[in-house]
């Protein structure tokens, strides 16, 4: 019998990703980035009896916002199958997508002055 070591992928997960997402290799949303910001909703509900301890820990993990890329590193899981986890969470409506603060659409203003430069080049 070989006993799996760290170099064979399984580290201190003997269960494939593909197990754990129900063998989607993809999320419901294509609009999942390693840096969207994910947060908890905090409505009272509690998980369903039958969510995965992953889905049980990346919840408890996003009570503060973090980005995606954060969530997996701190579950120490792969950010693909983390993506696939968030987007079911964010269907059931048990984490929410959060906007960077300070992120504000230039204006109008400083648009027509660019277009400008651009018309003169």
């Amino acid at each position: 019998m070989v006993t799996p070591t760290p170099a064979d992928g399984y580290r201190d997960h003997p269960v494939r990703s593909y197990v754990l997402t129900g063998g989607r290799a993809h999320p419901s949303r294509n609009t999942l980035r390693p840096e969207t910001l994910l947060c908890a909703v905090d409505d009272g509900r509690e998980l369903p009896a039958d969510a995965s301890r992953q889905e049980r820990a990346l919840l408890e993990t996003s009570r503060g916002t973090l980005a995606l890329a954060e969530l997996a590193a701190h579950l120490g899981l792969p950010t693909s199958l983390v993506a696939v986890l968030a987007s079911d969470l964010l269907d059931a409506g048990y984490l929410a997508i959060r906007s960077p603060a300070g992120h504000a659409l230039p204006g109008v203003d400083l648009l027509e002055e660019v277009l400008d430069g651009l018309r003169r080049s």
